[in-house]
């Protein structure tokens, strides 16, 4: 356990540099700048080969807090949803947005199959931009048991939402969307919470509350995920727990993972009343704490070689299904709001 204690406190301490540079360049979310911290410290010191030794020495405690301080981060974040914020939008609207997820997920699962991307990245990538971005790619990753894959689609997701924050005000420039309808667009398309908030907040208040709870919707569709991916691994273990029963290899993952169980645990808990609003501000520092540790964890693990050469197939994957995506949420806000 001593080994990760290194990493993770240089994850504590790339969670307050990236704070920090957020309040110099607010336009770009401080989860998003947290991915991008955590990068460039990994990649920085793979140029000078006196700090290899000191890289790998923070890479145990940078990899515990990819895996083990996500987790924690994601049941935190129920603490930041209310049921009675969702009734609010319509269950046309709540309805629509649930097809939406499972829309996108299957658009961007098929176009990267198409692109024929490696191992779990198909799966990771569709979880990122259907619900949550790097947090979702956390979540399934970890229950599914494919955290090695989780680095580049973190990365690419990272790289979209932060493009869509200057993408969509400029697009609206043609499109002329009122602050309700530009809010529920980018609630509806963005990836991480953060880059939606910046996103939202281009076109004031209205877009930006909008925004937000269209995407909290959004968020709420992590448990389902989540538990179909550990109910799918479930499922390929069981075919082959014989083979591996005495060793106990064939321990079959839980139906509804953990952490998961603990966001729905801490979303019900804030929906009824059962949490102090004096408490929420303290929560939900603690949660961006956990993420933002994890995310400069996952960020650690990214390799901007590998990243630019056998990850340009990745990148054009990623490109092609968040275009997709714009484009598939922008009829849907026509059946919202229709003119």
């Amino acid at each position: 356990m001593h080994q990760n204690v290194p990493g993770v406190i240089a994850a504590a301490v790339g969670v307050t540099c990236a704070f920090l540079v957020h309040q110099l360049v607010p336009a770009i979310p401080a989860m998003t700048w947290c991915v991008i911290v955590g990068m460039l410290a990994s990649n920085v010191m793979a140029l000078v080969p006196a700090n290899l030794r000191f890289r790998d020495l923070l890479t145990p405690g940078m990899s515990f807090s990819g895996k083990r301080l996500m987790r924690w981060g994601i049941v935190f974040l129920g603490f930041q949803l209310v049921f009675a914020d969702i009734v609010q939008l319509g269950w046309l609207s709540v309805a629509l947005i649930v097809a939406l997820v499972a829309v996108a997920f299957g658009l961007t699962y098929g176009i990267s199959k198409l692109f024929r991307l490696p191992g779990d990245e198909p799966f990771l990538l569709a979880s990122g931009f259907a619900i949550c971005g790097a947090s979702a790619i956390g979540a399934v990753s970890h229950a599914r048991g494919t955290e090695k894959d989780a680095p580049l689609p973190v990365g690419l997701v990272t790289l979209c939402g932060t493009l869509a924050i200057f993408v969509l005000p400029a697009l609206n420039g043609f499109l002329g969307l009122s602050p309700q309808e530009f809010g529920w667009w980018a609630g509806a398309s963005v990836h991480d919470v953060g880059q939606v908030v910046a996103t939202g907040a281009t076109l004031g208040s209205v877009a930006l509350s909008t925004a937000v709870v269209v995407k909290l919707v959004r968020v709420l569709t992590l448990a389902p995920v989540a538990t179909l991916a550990a109910l799918s691994v479930r499922r390929r273990s069981s075919t082959h727990a014989s083979a591996a029963t005495s060793s106990g290899a064939g321990k079959m993952p839980p139906l509804v993972p953990v952490f998961i169980a603990g966001f729905i645990a801490a979303f019900a808990a804030r929906s009824l009343g059962l949490v102090p609003e004096a408490a929420l501000p303290f929560l939900k520092i603690v949660q961006e704490v956990l993420l933002g540790s994890a995310l400069v964890g996952l960020g650690f693990g990214i390799n901007l070689r590998t990243l630019f050469t056998s990850g340009a197939k990745s990148t054009a994957a990623a490109l092609t299904a968040w275009c997709a995506l714009m484009v598939v949420s922008l009829g849907a806000l026509r059946l919202v709001f229709p003119n």
